[in-house]
């Protein structure tokens, strides 16, 4: 039996260091050979290395990036609902994201205005587009 205290929250893994999920927004879910990609446009906080002061209008830094999971196995709001990977992922929503984190079964869980996603697959990769 898994113990509920193995929860990992974002914050506690290295991709996501000097970011905050929590201010980010989701623009987009897909799946290519096995790799589910959440487009995302992300909050970057001072201490990031990739950190730029925003302009007057801005007043937050944000970068467009990638969350990859590479060998995703399953995916849905229940963490495997019937139907090609692809098909899923086309059909989530996207939104502001309230919470990231890997549960005790191995699962992530993602919480946001797009409701509650499962995914089972290998550790996410963070990766920022036009850098």
């Amino acid at each position: 039996m898994s113990n509920p205290d193995d929860i990992t929250e974002w914050q506690q893994l290295r991709d996501f260091a000097d970011v905050d999920l929590t201010r980010s927004f989701v623009l987009s879910w897909h799946v290519a050979s096995d790799t589910l990609f959440i487009d995302i446009d992300l909050y970057l906080k001072p201490e990031h290395p990739f950190y730029e002061k925003p302009r007057p209008a801005e007043k937050i830094c944000i970068r467009p990036a990638c969350i990859e999971f590479p060998f995703c196995e399953a995916l849905g709001p229940d963490g495997g609902a019937e139907g090609e990977l692809v098909e899923i992922a086309g059909n989530l929503g996207h939104g502001a994201l309230a919470g990231f984190r890997r549960l005790a079964d191995a699962r992530y869980e993602i919480t946001g205005e797009f409701g509650t996603v499962f995914v089972n697959a290998e550790r996410p990769i963070l990766k920022f587009k036009g850098l």
